[in-house]
């Protein structure tokens, strides 16, 4: 069993780098960043020319909701919320290596629903 999860930690970290390595963001289109521990989950607004957050919202930030998903998407109207109170409308989604279902999905519908635009 642990071959297995060697294998996936290995898999997520090479999608991590290969995303990377195409994605930057700046002043003007900053860089949404997304961490997903055992224990929650981590966005923020990265400005990587200055290597400054900009914002950040995670979940203990949002009420509890039903289901990880609904938390997860919560989430993502937080950090549209505070992004929009610092006039950010475009960002570089940067998924951090995971796959794009499930929770990674959620927040990137709930920051479109408030109005980012990928």
């Amino acid at each position: 069993m642990k071959n297995k999860e060697i294998l996936k930690k290995q898999s997520q970290v090479r999608r991590h780098r290969r995303v990377r390595a195409k994605i930057f963001g700046t002043a003007e289109i900053p860089r949404l960043s997304i961490f997903r521990s055992n224990k929650g989950i981590f966005v923020q607004i990265i400005n990587d020319d200055l290597g400054v957050t900009l914002v950040s919202a995670s979940e203990k930030s949002v009420k509890d909701s039903k289901t990880k998903i609904d938390t997860a998407k919560e989430v993502g109207k937080l950090i549209a919320k505070k992004a929009q109170e610092k006039n950010i409308t475009k960002i570089v989604f940067d998924r951090g290596g995971y796959k794009y279902h499930g929770r990674i999905k959620a927040i990137a519908e709930g920051a479109r629903e408030l109005g980012l635009i990928f």
